[in-house]
């Protein structure tokens, strides 16, 4: 693998941990409540595009503005799977070992809203009541919890990777018609 591409990934990857560890952090000191804002998830959206696409432009130009597929995929692959992966920690650890509580204030919030909705679909009284029941149980940052989102996570940003790839890369010299 070109050195280039490992190395922006590597570094985009912490940058991109970085980021998720400086807005989860945010957004704790601000208000747990805002953990469940539909918005705080789409800025970390926003700018993990922002930065993912500077990534692959910034790499396409360090390769003489010829970058493959593989390579517009493979850089932003290895950011995303890397800046995933230092952002389940950093959750990980806040939210069992730095203040739990704030785990368990976030599974209240996440039950009354989906109480608010399951009863909007007029959802019957007894599949409610296994709804909570079973959300009770549940531990959204246990650390099997915890791999799985980031499993997920691998999954939505090689989707990202394949969609910046498609963008970036050079077109071949057959299709340019030289």
């Amino acid at each position: 693998m070109n050195e280039i591409i490992k190395k922006n990934g590597v570094t985009y990857g912490a940058i991109l941990g970085l980021v998720s560890i400086a807005t989860t952090t945010l957004v704790y000191v601000t208000d747990v409540k805002l953990f469940m804002n539909w918005w705080v998830g789409g800025i970390s959206i926003i700018l993990n595009i922002v930065i993912g696409v500077i990534l692959v432009s910034k790499t396409k130009k360090q390769l003489n503005d010829v970058i493959t597929f593989k390579e517009g995929f493979s850089v932003y692959f290895i950011a995303g799977a890397l800046g995933s992966t230092i952002a389940s920690l950093y959750n990980y650890v806040l939210f069992n070992f730095i203040d739990p509580q704030a785990k368990e204030t976030l599974k209240e919030m996440t039950i009354k809203y989906t109480v608010e909705m399951m009863e909007k679909f007029g959802t019957p009284k007894e599949a409610l009541n296994q709804a909570i029941a079973e959300m009770q149980k549940a531990d959204n940052y246990s650390l099997g919890n915890i791999f799985m989102g980031l499993i997920f996570m691998f999954v939505i940003v090689a989707l990202f990777g394949l969609i910046l790839a498609a963008i970036f890369k050079s077109k071949s010299p057959s299709s340019q018609g030289l």
